[in-house]
């Protein structure tokens, strides 16, 4: 068996007609099993995880460690309907690769098999990671004692597919890569009343928008503008008709930033603006704040140093160093833990971005991502 034996092209499209969500990834675990038993490598063990079934780790033992490698693919699916009309379109309907998991599957799948066939010198771990959409997989995988022992990685690695980049470029920088996230999920209840006698009623619709403006002052007023954040509220439901005051409403959204201290100071900001409105206008705020394992992706200095000096010296790959970007990943709790680099590999499709429901990865970019980790951690294992 070679890298060249395996088609890379007919399991991506596999897993993008088969998409699952969060947690309930079964077919593509068994699935993923199913290839990487399929290789019979005398130095390769596997190891699945009673308390999160559908999570994988395949252990490569070197032919002379001095390290531990590690990396990490995730492997969940998001809700939403597929509009691509490409012949390997999901088949299960209102769930799909629309962050391109598929696609960090097959590379992860493409390195593991050369890996499998070629004895590595380092030992090496590489994890299928469940539910990095929501759940953060990757801190309950910390946290159940997943990464002991033989199976503690010494340093980490992981990609994430880029639209807006050429198709085969790979992309990262030193620092902070994706921002850490924190969900926002707010109920106002008050009591509601007919439209015509407001000084009857407690408002919650009029609560709410205050606190939507309000806390757009923020980031505004609050975070260094050099580092920056986000606070958005993408949910508003409240009321049924136009004459009546309804007696609750809901909002969730989302607080960003690059910065793990930024992140906590605005979180303590939106609590006391919630709990300013709440005694202004009478009302109720059960407010709930969700960072879970959603930390900013930070890059850790001698590992990224070592990445981007590889490729950006080898001719076969497009390096480019790039910008933060205000993206969510729970590979930066690990590699709070762990010492790691996350980097983009371009997917070449601008026009449709992340979580769209018309995103069509340029799959000649899958290729170009396995061969370029192959060899840097080839090289990697030689320092």
């Amino acid at each position: 068996m070679t890298t060249a034996d395996i088609d890379l092209i007919a399991i991506r499209r596999h897993l993008h007609t088969n998409p699952e969500l969060s947690m309930i990834e079964y077919q593509t675990q068994a699935y993923l099993k199913e290839i990487v038993l399929s290789w019979e490598s005398p130095w390769l063990t596997i190891r699945e995880i009673p308390a999160i079934p559908t999570a994988l780790l395949v252990r490569l033992t070197g032919s002379n460690p001095k390290r531990t490698v590690g990396y990490r693919t995730d492997i969940d699916a998001l809700p939403i309907k597929e509009e691509t009309q490409l012949p390997y379109a999901s088949q299960n309907d209102g769930v799909m690769h629309a962050c391109g998991h598929d696609i960090h599957m097959t590379v992860a799948l493409g390195v593991l098999a050369h890996f499998a066939e070629n004895q590595p010198t380092d030992n090496m771990v590489f994890l299928f990671q469940p539910a990095e959409e929501e759940q953060a997989g990757g801190k309950q995988l910390y946290e159940l004692g997943t990464f002991v022992d033989e199976w503690r990685p010494d340093e980490f690695y992981a990609l994430h597919d880029q639209p807006a980049m050429p198709a085969g470029q790979i992309a990262t920088r030193q620092g902070t890569l994706f921002a850490g996230t924190t969900e926002i999920h707010l109920t106002i209840k008050g009591h509601g009343g007919h439209a015509a006698f407001p000084h009857q009623a407690q408002d919650v619709i009029v609560a709410a928008a205050s606190f939507v403006m309000a806390i757009q002052t923020i980031v505004s007023r609050n975070v260094d503008p050099v580092r920056g954040g986000v606070i958005t509220i993408g949910k508003l439901q409240a009321g049924t008709i136009g004459n009546v005051i309804p007696n609750e409403a809901q909002l969730a959204g989302t607080i960003r930033a690059f910065q793990q201290a930024d992140l906590e100071m605005m979180q303590q900001r939106v609590r006391e603006i919630a709990q300013s409105l709440a005694t202004m206008y009478g009302v109720t705020f059960d407010l709930e704040l969700n960072q879970g394992g959603y930390w900013p992706v930070n890059n850790d200095q001698k590992t990224t140093a070592a990445f981007m000096t590889f490729m950006a010296n080898d001719e076969d790959v497009d390096f480019a160093i790039s910008q933060p970007a205000m993206t969510g990943e729970d590979f930066g709790y690990l590699i709070n833990q762990i010492p790691g680099t996350m980097f983009w590999l371009g997917v070449g499709n601008a026009e449709h971005g992340l979580h769209d429901s018309q995103l069509a990865p340029d799959e000649g970019a899958i290729a170009p991502g396995v061969h370029a980790m192959i060899k840097f951690l080839n090289w990697r294992m030689e320092q």
